[in-house]
């Protein structure tokens, strides 16, 4: 027996057991994975389980390790595989996965669910012969099969019957069949005929047409004898015309050539002409020349007298050096101003360039956190559609609200560092996330009442505390905790709008919950003592620590942290309001720079007005003093030019002698090219005549042709039509050739002869009683035809007839084969029952003794039987617990429902006792099964486990409990395990199990006296 307080340890021995006997993490209840077995803090775990055998025992040694989750088998010390443990523990019959022999804390409910089926197999498992269990698998494989011969039997059986009678309608249309058979052999032979007959119809056709071509070939003969003479007179005429065309293709040519030299004359009469009046143009010009020269003389006299006139006439220069300082002092000034103002109007440019380019900075990095924003919300909507659709109607009519709402708290919270968004994930519901947060309730109330009963949309909404939470003080500041690796609390590592952080820290408290690394983790059992927190984060985990109200034990749940979906993307709130505030500074900063700028270029614009009249006044003072100078200049310079034009004088007499001189020698090749010319045009005359006579007898050969061809293509016409007549008739002969060819042999074919044999007397003999006109014999052909179609239904023939004949009887044979073998079945299935049933009824019996035995012994009733829905269904059997508490009851069913849990506790340890003198397994382990007992009934079934499990033919017995009731009777047989844990526990090195002994004597003595 082993004892302890809840949380001590106890059911880890269970567990220990359960592993290091190869049995399954997941039988036990507690978790999925080996390795989450092993102690926290440890990388690896041992159980060693000692197992009695003789002559010797076996050591059965289990490492596990906790980072893979996998384990090292050993025997004896020595390494072995899971596979020869398993082994070992089947020869011993150990079974940790029947809940008959070994029952954990968290399946004892389970036992109750167990159906009557599986409490059969677990017991006879448990308890009963090696080969009873085997027996029942072979009960229900035999009965399976003997269900599918007698389903296969009988569906043949079925279609035999269905066969015989469908032959027994073939006999009645046999004789139909062979009344069939006779139209239709007559049939065949008017087929055979008809294509005899109609190849004699086209031989008679052929030989007509080939007489017709013969006379039309004589006639074609003729007329091609007549034509000939007229053919060579034709032939000759043409070969003349060609002649003459040739002659007058001559003289064209030579006319061609002629007309072509007479050309070149006259182009170069025209290039005569041309080079006088190019002679003439120049003499033109020089002429003009002359006269300009002398206009551009008399004109430079006229501008040199006007000149000495006014130089004569203008007074001395008077002293304008004065003015002209003052002028240009003040355009000294002016230039200063100017410079200073383009200086001012250059830094204000370069200043606006800069601004610009921060704003567009500014704006594209508004633009990329609104992108973010964006990603944000197509995540929601590709997620939580509803929510989406409650959002955009939402922006629509934020007016209908009385006070502030806010968007779904996934959009409204922003990460300040994106790797931290888990933990805010992990502790903040999914359905939270989504929800809206409300200020007010009646907006809240009619926000839900809108999306939810109006447009039937599935949305969350929270309502944030009248009093508001977002400022609360965490219990303690993170400082304290940095020397357990905690960096933050969950608040500082997001921003949210005011509502939203109101709410989460009321509902989830993320102001005092802390979040640390992967120090924490590794210190993690020393930051639960010492800080008593209830919740905090390591950097992979989610640790939530509770105080049980009954032991005040500490305890600590950690759950892997998911990574996060919603938070990853997210918008530095204060950066975003920075950016805003910046670009509204640059906007007034570029609106008072544009303002500058204008008052500047308005200045600007002034001082060069001032510039440019000041620079005219300059001016004109300058070209008051330099007139005289100026006007002396240009009298010399003209003086000079008029030197220039006396000495370019030109002597026109002489240039019209030479003019004239040219002119008459070309007027002598002139009159050379007009003689060559008029001697060319005479001999283009004769030539065109030779030609004209040319022209005329072509003309009359041309008519003479004509009037040939005429009269041979009438001749041409009759000859064409006779040829055509004869080729007409030559192709029908060749066609009817061809066709009485395939005729014949169509009808070969059809009388299944060969190509060079005669027609069998016997067809001759049948031919001559049947019809000897196509006419007639289509009509007696659809005669019979029509008489053959009226036996309709006629879906059978002889060979089907005995094809099905010989079906039914390979089909009663194979019949006959399945019956013996379902006889067989039925003969092994008869056996085995009776090798099974009987050791299984005894054995149940035995079973309901002892049973109702305890159940008696307790002032209740128990009975346990074997169930039987059908006799034949092996698979449906099963073991049927009925019990009854209370004395004005009948006896029920033991089942999950009907009774209590203190009942149904009672019903499996009886059930357990009543298997445990039965029992073929080493040992049984039974944990916490008094825990739902009144303790009346728990004194009971404690004092019968006592006195089953000491008798000397049980097995070892595991009774594992966490209280005892006093005064309980015990036996020399038992060893009682006390299991102590805790904070002020002695440490293992300190224990002295005889100084206890001696102590608990003293205090005895002391006690009598």
């Amino acid at each position: 027996m082993i004892i302890g307080a809840n949380g001590t340890g106890k059911s880890s021995i269970v567990c220990a057991i359960c592993l290091g006997l190869a049995g399954k993490p997941s039988f036990i209840g507690r978790a999925d994975k080996v390795g989450l077995f092993v102690k926290q803090g440890c990388l690896k775990g041992v159980v060693e389980v000692e197992l009695y055998k003789m002559p010797d025992n076996i050591i059965i040694t289990r490492e596990i390790q906790a980072v893979n989750n996998t384990s090292t088998w050993f025997i004896d010390k020595k390494s072995a595989t899971l596979k020869a443990v398993e082994e070992q523990i089947a020869a011993l019959n150990i079974q940790v996965d029947n809940l008959c022999q070994f029952l954990p804390q968290d399946k004892v409910g389970e036992f109750a669910r167990l159906s009557k089926i599986e409490l059969l197999e677990a017991t006879e498992k448990s308890i009963g012969p090696p080969e009873m269990y085997q027996f029942h698998c072979e009960l229900k494989n035999f009965r399976e099969k003997e269900r599918e011969l007698e389903n296969l039997c009988r569906d043949k059986t079925q279609s035999l019957e269905k066969m015989i009678q469908r032959t027994e309608r073939y006999k009645q249309d046999i004789e139909k069949f062979h009344e069939h058979k006779r139209h239709l052999d007559l049939i065949e032979m008017l087929e055979r005929k008809r294509p005899w007959v109609e190849y004699e119809s086209v031989r008679q056709q052929h030989e007509e047409v080939k007489k017709s071509r013969d006379q039309a070939k004589e006639e074609l003969k003729n007329l091609k004898e007549m034509q000939s003479p007229v053919t060579k007179k034709i032939q000759e005429t043409e070969e003349y015309f060609k002649s003459l065309n040739m002659q007058i293709r001559h003289k064209a040519d030579e006319i061609k050539d002629i007309s072509q030299k007479c050309k070149q004359k006259q182009d170069a009469l025209e290039m005569k002409d041309k080079q006088i009046e190019e002679i003439n143009q120049a003499l033109r010009m020089k002429k003009d020349e002359e006269m300009d020269r002398q206009r551009k003389i008399h004109n430079t006299h006229k501008m040199i007298k006007d000149w000495k006139k006014e130089l004569n006439a203008m007074a001395v220069c008077e002293n304008l050096q004065p003015q002209t300082d003052a002028i240009n002092d003040e355009l000294k000034k002016l230039q200063d101003k100017r410079a200073n103002i383009h200086s001012g109007i250059s830094d204000l440019t370069a200043g606006k360039m800069n601004e610009e380019r921060e704003k567009k900075r500014i704006t594209d990095r508004l633009e990329q956190l609104d992108n973010i924003m964006n990603m944000k919300e197509e995540n929601l909507k590709a997620r939580f559609g509803d929510t989406h659709s409650a959002l955009m109607w939402l922006r629509k009519n934020k007016e209908k609200f009385k006070k502030e709402v806010c968007e779904p708290i996934m959009l409204e919270i922003n990460m300040k560092d994106s790797r931290h968004a888990k933990y805010v994930e992990n502790h903040v519901s999914s359905n939270d996330m989504r929800a809206f947060v409300f200020e007010s309730q009646e907006d809240m109330e009619m926000f839900l009442v809108q999306m939810r009963d109006h447009q039937k949309l599935r949305v969350n909404a929270v309502c944030t505390p009248a009093e508001s939470c977002a400022k609360s003080l965490p219990s303690r500041p993170i400082e304290e905790l940095h020397q357990y690796g905690f960096f933050s609390y969950l608040r500082e590592l997001f921003d949210a709008p005011h509502l939203v952080m109101s709410y989460l820290c009321s509902q989830y408290h993320v102001h005092d919950v802390p979040v640390g690394t992967e120090k924490t983790r590794n210190m993690i059992e020393r930051v639960i003592q010492e800080t008593k927190l209830k919740q905090m984060y390591t950097a992979e985990e989610k640790y939530v620590v509770k105080v049980s109200a009954y032991t005040n034990l500490t305890l600590s749940i950690n759950t892997s942290l998911r990574e996060a979906e919603f938070l990853t993307s997210s918008v530095d709130i204060d950066e975003r309001r920075r950016l805003e505030n910046q670009q509204q500074d640059i906007n007034n900063k570029l609106k008072s720079l544009d303002m500058h700028l204008s008052t500047l270029s308005e200045r600007q614009k002034h001082l060069e007005h001032r510039d440019n009249e000041l620079r005219q006044q300059k001016k004109e003072l300058l070209e008051r003093g330099n007139r005289r100078t100026q006007l002396q200049s240009k009298i010399d310079m003209k003086y000079d030019s008029l030197r220039q034009l006396e000495q370019d004088a030109i002597d026109l007499e002489k240039e019209s002698q030479q003019a004239d001189a040219k002119i008459k020698e070309i007027n002598t090749q002139k009159a050379k090219l007009v003689t060559e010319l008029t001697h060319l045009i005479k001999n283009c005359i004769s030539v065109n005549i030779l030609k004209v006579d040319l022209v005329l007898q072509s003309a009359t050969e041309a008519a003479e042709k004509n009037r040939l061809e005429s009269d041979y293509k009438e001749a041409s016409i009759q000859l064409r039509a006779a040829e055509e007549k004869f080729n007409e008739l030559d192709d029908r002969k060749q066609v009817l050739a061809e066709k009485c060819k395939e005729l014949l042999k169509k009808a070969r074919h059809v009388c299944k002869m060969s190509l060079d044999q005669q027609l069998p007397m016997e067809f001759q003999t049948a031919f001559q009683s049947l019809p000897s006109t196509l006419e007639e014999i289509d009509a007696f052909l659809y005669e019979e035809k029509t008489r053959a179609s009226c036996f309709t239904g006629l879906n059978v023939s002889v060979e089907e007839y005995n094809k099905q004949t010989q079906e039914i009887q390979q089909l009663k044979e194979y019949l006959e084969e399945k019956k013996n073998e379902l006889n067989d079945y039925k003969q092994k299935i008869s056996q085995v029952k009776e090798r099974w049933l009987n050791p299984l009824k005894k054995l149940i019996g035995q079973i309901n003794v002892k049973f109702s035995n305890f159940f008696s012994s307790m002032q209740c009733v128990g009975e346990v039987d074997l169930h039987v829905e059908n006799e034949e269904e092996y698979d449906k059997y099963g073991i049927r617990i009925r019990v009854k508490f209370h004395s004005g009851t009948e006896l029920h069913e033991l089942n999950p429902y009907h009774q209590s849990g203190g009942e149904k506790s009672v019903s499996t340890m009886l059930y357990l006792m009543a298997l445990q003198e039965l029992n073929r397994c080493p040992f049984r382990v039974v944990d916490e099964i008094n825990q739902g007992m009144d303790p009346v009934n728990e004194r009971r079934v404690f004092e019968m486990v006592v006195k089953t499990v000491s008798k000397e033919s049980t097995s070892q017995y595991f009774f594992i409990t966490p209280k005892l009731l006093q005064n309980l009777t015990y036996s020399d047989k038992m060893t009682v395990l006390f299991v102590y844990n805790g904070p002020f526990m002695l440490e293992s090195n300190k224990w002295d199990l005889k100084s206890f002994c001696r102590r608990r004597r003293r205090l005895g003595r002391m006690d009598e006296q």
